[in-house]
């Protein structure tokens, strides 16, 4: 699973996602790649199965690239425990994705292999997205500054 290897603080607060991704928003490495259409958090486990997902469907050929990293801890209480008493122990860790992350890439395999690919991995997140290539995202961004 992917997680931090140290962080400054082990609680932080849940934050709001409002809005679109301004970052990681231009597909800089490969040739396709998953955009998020809505918010969500993702958690380490659920990129891992998609990670898998892709791999082992285009059988170790060509190159995946994560663009997302979980390191906003979510923490959690026993069950059963009675109010107050402070904030729970971290339980897992996600990565905060609001809408237009690039979250995945993949180069090096024929499209139908990369959209394929592609789709096997969103059935594994728990957020809308749509599968793009470089040319649409470029072309689709210079339009609208015109």
């Amino acid at each position: 699973m992917l997680m931090p290897k140290r962080v400054k603080r082990r609680k932080q607060f849940r934050g709001s996602m409002r809005g679109k991704a301004h970052r990681g928003n231009k597909i800089t490495y490969g040739e396709f790649g998953l955009v998020s259409a809505t918010p969500s958090w993702i958690t380490s486990n659920q990129i891992e199965a998609a990670r898998v997902a892709m791999t082992r469907y285009i059988k170790r050929g060509g190159k995946v690239w994560i663009k997302i990293f979980p390191d906003k801890p979510v923490t959690a209480k026993p069950a059963e425990t009675r109010m107050g008493s402070g904030k729970g122990a971290p339980e897992y860790w996600v990565a905060v994705v609001k809408p237009g992350r690039v979250m995945f890439e993949i180069s090096g395999v024929p499209e139908e292999t990369a959209r394929e690919a592609l789709r096997l991995a969103m059935h594994k997140l728990p957020v809308k997205c749509k599968i793009v290539s470089r040319a649409e995202l470029e072309g689709g961004d210079s339009s609208e500054k015109n």
